[in-house]
């Protein structure tokens, strides 16, 4: 796994007679209504978005319409892999993009209210049926059991994106290790499914799977959240990543 309010200064308007500048000979006002005020600064504040829980880089990017994607927010918040983001952090968003202080504030409540409720939900009907289900001891068990957590936990994917991405990276062998990439020579390897360093399985691992980097589970479902956060899910991963 490769991993600006502005004041305007008083004018003087100059007249001229025969050659002579006479000044003061035409008296100017400007009267800047409240409005107006309020709107030039609402134009002039910059764009920032308040995340929300489910929220990652991708989608924000999408969402927003920010020129560059995700890449650019990352670079303009520093936020560097794994590209963790958390609810209620407000991120600065490049110019250009859609979102704004004042529209994002109130949406922002009713959206993480919503989304929390949705999870929930989805959580507990997922709980009940993963409490009871058995699952085969091979690729397609594995797989399938990936499945139910990632549901019950909101991280998205498919069977046939794991699947391929499984084949390409290990070719279902859950004890597969490279030790021979940049990785491994700095002496994290990719291992496992599909292909984890520690250092990314540790910072995505989903509660409630084992902390074993070589299962073939909770392999599936960190390296599924990290696709998650960093390309909107592992559906989306056509090579190294």
């Amino acid at each position: 796994m490769h991993i600006p309010a502005f004041t305007r200064l008083p004018r003087t308007r100059l007249g001229f007679a025969g050659g002579a500048v006479i000044a003061g000979t035409i008296a100017v006002s400007c009267v800047v209504t409240p409005g107006a005020a309020q709107a030039a600064t609402a134009d002039s504040a910059p764009a920032t978005y308040t995340v929300v829980s489910g929220d990652n880089l991708s989608h924000i990017a999408q969402a927003e319409h920010v020129p560059g994607g995700w890449q650019a927010i990352a670079a303009i918040n520093g936020i560097a892999s794994p590209y963790i983001i958390q609810p209620g952090q407000q991120l600065s968003l490049p110019t250009g993009s859609a979102a704004s202080t004042t529209a994002k504030a109130v949406p922002a409540v009713a959206t993480a209210t919503k989304t929390t409720a949705v999870k929930a939900a989805v959580a507990k009907t997922a709980s009940a049926t993963t409490s009871t289900q058995t699952y085969a001891n091979n690729l397609d068990g594995w797989i399938k059991h990936a499945l139910a957590i990632m549901q019950q936990k909101g991280i998205p994917g498919s069977y046939d994106g794991i699947h391929r991405n499984i084949m390409r990276e290990s070719s279902g062998n859950p004890n597969a290790i490279n030790l021979w990439d940049s990785n491994a020579a700095a002496g994290h390897p990719s291992i496992g499914l599909l292909q984890v360093i520690q250092p990314t399985f540790t910072a995505y691992h989903v509660a409630g799977t084992s902390t074993n980097i070589y299962d073939p589970v909770a392999n599936i479902t960190a390296a599924c959240n990290y696709a998650y956060h960093r390309y909107g899910s592992i559906d989306n991963v056509n090579s190294a990543y």
